[in-house]
C-alpha cells in the first residue's frame, strides 16, 4: 500500500494533537500512560512529538480514555485552525490508521 504524503494541515493537526496529549498527561509519566492505554511508550512518544501526525483512531481513543479526555472535545481542539492560518480545503479530515 502506498501512503500519500501528509498535507501541511495534517502535520499541523498532528502537532496540535501531540501538544494536547502532553498537556493532558501533566505530571503523569509517559510510560505509565502508555501502558495503561495499551500502547508502546515509543508510540506515545512519537504521537506527542508530532512524528506520527495521523495515528490510528483506536490508539488515540485508548490514550484519551486513560487521560480522561472526551474524543469530541479532543477533535474540536485538534481540528481548530491556528489563529491567522488559512482554512484547509478539507476540514473533515480524520485520523488515519
Amino acid at each position: 500500500m502506498v501512503r500519500l504524503p501528509l498535507t501541511s494541515a495534517e502535520v499541523e493537526r498532528g502537532q496540535r494533537l501531540g501538544a494536547l496529549l502532553r498537556r493532558a498527561r501533566g505530571e503523569r509519566s509517559m510510560l505509565e500512560t502508555a501502558l495503561d492505554a495499551g500502547v508502546s511508550p515509543e508510540t506515545l512518544r512519537k504521537i506527542e512529538s508530532g512524528r506520527v501526525a495521523t495515528p490510528a483512531f483506536p490508539t488515540i481513543a485508548a490514550v484519551a480514555d486513560v487521560l480522561g479526555l472526551s474524543l469530541d472535545e479532543l477533535w474540536a481542539e485538534v481540528s481548530r485552525p491556528e489563529p491567522g492560518a488559512a482554512p484547509s480545503a478539507s476540514g473533515s479530515g480524520a485520523l488515519r490508521s
